[in-house]
């Protein structure tokens, strides 16, 4: 923890000080805690006719400057990693199962990377692959929040959405010859195609006609039913993915 003292000194910098540092551990990372390095540095700034009238700079604060740095640096790389770990720990109907089920699946937290995750958006209740977890939180009533950013859209489009009712595995395209997989009664993502707008919205199947067909092409119809409106609508099987059996 940095005391008092130690942020008075942080506050003595001025802003091209502070842009100079900035740039230097962009280019060379933690060689800049170098004790040697931050005494030139330090003794260049106080030489600096900018500096006239003001008091001079040491070499430790200069390292406090870059160590401060690293701190925030790392917290950034590893926020992603472990808001997916909070993920794993926490998600799904009984949190005593998810990370045994996920790490018998893939072993690591680094592993857990590699599976891909959909997200449902506040602003129209429609699923969206997630590009990326940016950072996670944890809400005073003890719910998990993780900060997404949707394949496809920039960081305008980022969200807070709830770990336990938000997010989960990809669901999964259906080739003609799984349609068999699917039954009355299955929660399935399903594609809305209206005239404005396009989304993969949650519903559920309500009835099934079945037809005979081969495995280059499904002809039955699935009536679904979907969550956020109850509406009804006949399907085919390539507008409906299935969710992971877990």
């Amino acid at each position: 923890m940095v005391d008092n003292d130690s942020w008075d000194s942080l506050s003595e910098f001025t802003l091209a000080e502070i842009l100079e540092m900035e740039n230097k551990y962009k280019a060379i990372g933690d060689e800049t805690l170098n004790e040697e390095f931050c005494n030139n540095l330090a003794t260049r700034f106080s030489c600096s006719s900018n500096r006239l009238g003001k008091s001079t700079i040491t070499w430790q604060q200069v390292q406090l400057f870059f160590q401060e740095k690293q701190m925030e640096v790392q917290t950034q790389q590893e926020s992603s990693a472990m808001a997916l770990k909070l993920f794993v720990d926490l998600s799904g109907e009984d949190s005593s199962k998810p990370l045994e089920v996920m790490q018998k699946r893939k072993g690591t937290v680094e592993d857990l990377k590699e599976l891909s995750f959909e997200a449902r958006s506040a602003k129209d209740y429609a699923w969206y692959d997630v590009e990326t977890f940016l950072n996670y939180r944890v809400l005073c009533n003890g719910e998990l929040e993780v900060r997404v950013r949707f394949a496809g859209f920039d960081k305008a489009e980022d969200e807070w959405v709830n770990v336990e009712t938000a997010v989960r595995e990809r669901s999964i395209p259906l080739e003609p010859s799984e349609c068999g997989m699917v039954n009355i009664g299955d929660l399935v993502l399903c594609y809305l195609d209206r005239e404005y707008y396009q989304l993969y919205c949650d519903a559920h199947v309500v009835d099934i006609q079945r037809q005979t067909h081969d495995d280059k092409g499904c002809t039955c119809i699935f009536v679904v039913c979907y969550d956020h409106d109850y509406s009804e609508e006949n399907v085919s099987l390539e507008r409906i993915c299935r969710r992971p059996i877990t």
